[in-house]
């Protein structure tokens, strides 16, 4: 019987919708030139390389003439931050980290996105203290859905995978965890609860109670 004895927990989407937000400013920006940004394409970023799947390419290519891409960035990213000014962590995540805390279990943090996202991010939110390691795309050569993320965080603890879970929001983490040998639980937020996440379990009970499930 393995049991549990670290959680790892993903960033953008999972303890902050981030995504979801990120694509409405995206739309914005795309509707200003009556043009729809399709979910199907840009799911291919979430939670995984964001050179997946260029969304000012995309506009470029719809547009047919050269845009100005910095400018559009800057726009974007004011229109990203009024969406995001009073967001704060999804609803449970700190009874997950506290739960978890109690347990006495090791709490690591592997995400996609860059250092200098997640950081600020975590301290705005006063987070970063729960976590005993926290793994980012610089540290890597390979985001998710490579497992390379997870099985760094993993080594850092010398913990097997399959004494490990991991909380992913979007397919391309699940899959990384997947890969990785983690027992895997989904969260979808407002944007990933639509996409497509093959047999992964949705998480439905209280934490304390998957511990015992997982442990029995």
């Amino acid at each position: 019987m393995y049991v549990i004895e670290v959680v790892i927990f993903d960033f953008d989407g999972l303890i902050r919708d981030t995504e979801t937000f990120e694509f409405f400013s995206f739309q914005e920006v795309f509707r200003l030139h009556d043009i729809e940004l399709p979910l199907e394409l840009y799911s291919k970023r979430i939670g995984g390389h964001m050179n997946a799947f260029d969304p000012y390419s995309y506009l470029q290519d719809c547009i047919g003439r050269p845009i100005n891409r910095e400018e559009l960035r800057m726009l974007r990213r004011q229109k990203y931050d009024m969406l995001i000014q009073n967001e704060k962590e999804r609803p449970g995540v700190v009874n997950y980290l506290n739960s978890a805390k109690n347990l006495g279990l090791k709490i690591g943090l592997a995400s996609s996105a860059p250092y200098d996202w997640v950081m600020p991010n975590l301290e705005e939110l006063n987070l970063v203290g729960y976590f005993d390691c926290i793994r980012t795309h610089e540290d890597v050569k390979n985001v998710k859905p490579d497992p390379e993320l997870y099985l760094n965080v993993l080594d850092y603890f010398g913990v097997n995978s399959q004494n490990a879970i991991a909380f992913e929001d979007s397919p391309n983490g699940a899959k990384a965890a997947r890969a990785a040998g983690m027992h895997t639980v989904i969260v979808p937020n407002e944007l990933t609860k639509g996409l497509f996440f093959d047999d992964y379990s949705m998480l439905e009970l209280e934490f304390e109670r998957l511990i015992q499930t997982l442990n029995s």
